[in-house]
């Protein structure tokens, strides 16, 4: 590690400065290495604060970066500063990106095309499924970035990490974990992916850290699939952000009058790409469906509307179901229902068991 990496790693990681305060800092220095060995020099002029007097002896500087440096390393974590050459370039072009990082995992993932798939914690079933399926067929072609919540952030480590193609961000120190239930999802995409955090190993979650991850959803990714968001979702900030910074925003269509589907259907209304299966966002890059095994490409079957698409996610995640279990599941009407399963059977998808019960057709 440089010095100037090293200079990065003491102010981000070993103070107690906000990020207003440390770029400043840096502003005052030049560079980070000169602030590591000039700092009580430096600070009174640019902190008006009790702060500048702290970490003012050089030597407590340097040990406080060794005594870091050891504890990742026991934790089996990497810091990457914005000087390093795996640093994402993606972050690197959005307005004040983090100078220091935090990963546990693959850090090869850093480097790979990078796709965010998201959704509110109350994402319906036929939703999270289709969530499922097209993060598990986008990982041929992208690292699936999303967060560690419940609902549309679950589908999409789900769909991916058989694949080992899933990044993490959360929202507060990779010793943390938020919601604590997924204790055990997060260590398994410490073994198979990537866990990524802009906080100190120990930070624990604040109000304002779920704005500052999803904006580094966006960021790090070329586009933002939103799953479900209501009218005020937490999800449509990481897809505002991505419009902000210029990245492609996609969403799953909701009827008029589903609430949970509120965001979407308005991020739609606005420009966003409607999309109804993996096709419709491979298409948009100009990719082609990743192959499957040694038998060539996989045959694209018929298109579908977005309620054919949530009756067969549901029939293909559910097996054999009644016309009314489906209708829950799937958020729709019976008599709407019946029409999609008759289209459905027409396209060879569907078959009737008897008893107005279906599955899909094998």
């Amino acid at each position: 590690m440089t010095r100037e990496e090293l200079g990065i790693v003491w102010l981000c990681g070993c103070t107690e400065l906000d990020k207003r305060e440390c770029a400043a800092l840096l502003r005052a220095a030049g560079s980070p290495a000169r602030l590591l060995d000039d700092y009580e020099k430096i600070a009174p002029s640019v902190i008006r604060s009790p702060k500048s007097g702290l970490y003012k002896e050089r030597g407590l500087r340097l040990d406080g970066v060794e005594k870091l440096l050891r504890e990742l390393e026991r934790e089996d974590v990497f810091p990457i500063t914005v000087l390093d050459e795996d640093y994402p370039e993606a972050l690197k072009n959005i307005a004040s990106p983090p100078l220091l990082l935090y990963g546990k995992g693959d850090r090869a993932l850093l480097k790979e095309r990078k796709f965010c798939i998201v959704g509110s914690r109350v994402t319906p079933p036929w939703a999270e499924s289709l969530g499922r399926a097209i993060s598990a067929e986008l990982s041929s072609r992208f690292c699936i970035v999303t967060g560690l919540a419940e609902g549309g952030d679950s589908a999409a480590i789900q769909g991916a990490l058989p694949a080992g193609r899933v990044i993490s961000v959360l929202p507060c120190g990779l010793k943390e974990c938020y919601p604590a239930s997924h204790a055990g999802l997060k260590e398994r995409i410490a073994g198979s992916g990537l866990l990524l955090s802009e906080y100190p190993l120990g930070e624990p979650v604040k109000k304002y850290s779920f704005h500052e991850r999803n904006r580094l959803l966006a960021g790090l990714s070329e586009g933002v699939l939103v799953l479900s968001a209501g009218a005020k979702s937490g999800a449509l900030i990481t897809a505002n952000c991505a419009a902000e910074f210029g990245r492609d925003v996609f969403a799953l269509p909701y009827r008029p009058n589903e609430a949970r589907g509120a965001g979407c259907n308005d991020l739609i209304k606005k420009g966003a790409s409607l999309v109804t299966e993996t096709e419709d966002i491979l298409s948009f890059y100009g990719l082609e469906e990743a192959p499957v095994g040694e038998e060539g490409t996989k045959e694209k079957g018929p298109s579908l509307t977005p309620e054919e698409a949530r009756v067969y996610e549901v029939l293909r995640d559910g097996g054999e179901l009644h016309t009314s279990v489906l209708a829950e599941k799937a958020g729709l009407r019976v008599f709407e229902v019946a029409a999609v399963l008759s289209s459905l059977e027409l396209k060879g998808l569907a078959v009737k068991a008897g008893g107005n019960r279906y599955s899909i057709a094998r």
